[in-house]
């Protein structure tokens, strides 16, 4: 409301000066210096309320955006340079963090790599121990085998002997003759120097 009766004024203030300068140039013949004073005075009036009132309603607010606008401006740039510092400062610290990470890493494997070769030489240890266990064992079933096979052997022996001495005989040997027998013989093969075992 107050700008549509800032204009009226300044309308009218314009067109008065205009008319009356109108009815006075039809009297007198135009020329750049011919002027009056009453027309000055009006033309410079109109200037300086024109001034006023731009200054107040056009170049107060342009100013004010401007003012405003270069805040924002200064709000800008330090917005950016606080974050560019953060954002080298986080840099900074995703590198270290990265150079932990792979130190860590590189740890880690060498730590697996050992235990590994620790695992390794156990298995391998174990493995011979296991090995020579059975090959101990083996040669010890060989060995009762061996002895259980000549005592057999023995008592095969001993047996065709008394058979073979019985039919020669001709007659039937008890138990306790035939051990008699086998003792003997025994002794005899043991004395001769032969040996089954």
């Amino acid at each position: 409301m107050r700008q549509r009766l800032t204009s009226i004024a300044f309308l009218v203030l314009t067109v008065l000066p205009l008319t009356a300068s109108a009815q006075e140039h039809e009297a007198v013949t135009l020329s750049p210096f011919a002027g009056n004073l009453g027309n000055a005075i009006w033309t410079l009036a109109i200037f300086v309320i024109v001034v006023i009132v731009l200054g107040k309603f056009a170049w107060g607010p342009i100013l004010a955006l401007l003012q405003q606008r270069e805040e924002f401006i200064h709000r800008s740039v330090s917005d950016a340079k606080r974050d560019r510092d953060e954002a080298e400062a986080r840099l900074k610290e995703y590198s270290a963090r990265l150079q932990r990470a792979e130190a860590e890493a590189a740890t880690i494997i060498d730590q697996a790599r050992r235990d590994t070769e620790r695992l390794r030489e156990e298995l391998k240890q174990k493995a011979q121990s296991d090995a020579d266990i059975v090959v101990r064992n083996a040669e010890r079933q060989i060995q009762i085998e061996t002895t259980r096979a000549l005592q057999q052997i023995r008592l095969e022996a001993v047996d065709l002997s008394v058979a073979i001495a019985s039919k020669l005989l001709q007659r039937n040997i008890s138990k306790e003759d035939n051990e008699k027998l086998i003792d003997e013989a025994l002794t005899q093969m043991q004395g001769s120097g032969g040996r089954f075992n």
